[in-house]
């Protein structure tokens, strides 16, 4: 495992570079500002017209549109939804490239999977910030960052690695620290995470013990503060002590049941359907799932979309959420 900080990054060599941040959302926007806050020369590459260009012109971003954003920059960094990423880059960012630029991502998926291929002059980079952009900003702003990934799939220059770690310094990465990785690895593991426990495991989980619980008799309001609205407090804990730290907060009978017994919620079962969904990333057939999907205009994610919202736990979280005032 290969860690940097701060100390071992030189952003010298971004000193006559010019970045240009694709897109302005969560981490376009969090990652275009922070790296001009560290005095890096960042444009924002835009759709001309689109509800983002007003915005980022407004924070003090000097905005472009894609293509001409591609043309003046050495380096250009795809921060648009995975989704439309191959797109954007053969029609507005491929035919614009010069021999010995960089081409970065803060996610893996569109390389790994063959979506986007770049030329062989061309420098291939990641730098991943391990948390959401409003994060990403905030502890920026704060004098620290959070934790992120650095990869390198293709190093033209020979000074590919150099580019990707200064780049994470100007997000503010590398005072938490930037561990290298490889394209593979970030994207393979991104998405089971994401599949398995941080998306699909937790909500899963939630529904389930929720349903549980008012199918028993239980009054729903109750049911939602004991399975959802604590399960932040619990996970807090684990972030900032881990597990040891967390039982350690909890009480005793909280530790000996939870210990006890999830044993009989994860079982062996349950592991070898996590086995299988990381066997399906790994092969490419979620990738291909997800590609099929797009490609017929997204069927199956707005129902699933639509039965989530019509979830008891859904209309009942909304309205507890309003009393406590976390939400509108």
């Amino acid at each position: 495992m290969n860690i940097c900080y701060e100390k071992d990054v030189d952003t010298q060599v971004l000193a006559d570079k010019t970045i240009a941040v694709i897109g302005y959302g969560s981490q376009g926007m969090a990652q275009s500002r922070n790296m001009a806050d560290s005095g890096l020369n960042v444009v924002v590459g835009l759709r001309e017209g689109g509800k983002s260009w007003q915005k980022a012109h407004d924070d003090g971003m000097k905005v472009m549109n894609i293509e001409e954003a591609t043309n003046v920059a050495d380096i250009i960094h795809i921060l648009i939804p995975d989704e439309i990423q191959a797109g954007v880059f053969e029609q507005s960012i491929k035919p614009y490239l010069k021999e010995g630029n960089t081409i970065s991502f803060s996610h893996g998926y569109n390389i790994h999977f063959g979506y986007i291929k770049v030329p062989k002059n061309i420098n291939v980079i990641m730098i991943a910030p391990k948390g959401p952009g409003a994060m990403v900003r905030k502890t920026y702003l704060e004098g620290f960052g959070i934790p992120g990934l650095m990869a390198v799939e293709q190093d033209f220059s020979g000074n590919s690695r150099e580019l990707a770690l200064a780049m994470g310094k100007g997000c503010g990465l590398a005072r938490a620290g930037i561990l290298e990785t490889t394209f593979q690895e970030e994207t393979e593991t991104d998405l089971f995470g994401e599949q398995a426990v941080l998306c699909g495991g937790v909500t899963e989980l939630i529904k389930a013990a929720f349903k549980t619980l008012v199918d028993a008799g239980y009054q729903p309001e109750l049911a939602y503060f004991e399975t959802c609205h604590e399960l932040k407090l619990i996970v807090d804990l684990i972030y900032e002590k881990g597990f040891s730290g967390m039982w350690n907060d909890v009480s005793n009978t909280a530790e000996f049941g939870g210990l006890s017994r999830r044993s009989r919620i994860i079982t062996s079962e349950t592991q070898q359907q996590m086995v299988e969904i990381l066997t399906d990333i790994q092969e490419g057939k979620f990738a291909k799932d997800w590609a099929l999907e797009n490609q017929a205009g997204l069927p199956m994610l707005k129902r699933l979309r639509e039965i989530e919202s019509e979830l008891k736990i859904e209309k009942e979280g909304s309205k507890l959420r309003k009393l406590c005032g976390l939400e509108k």
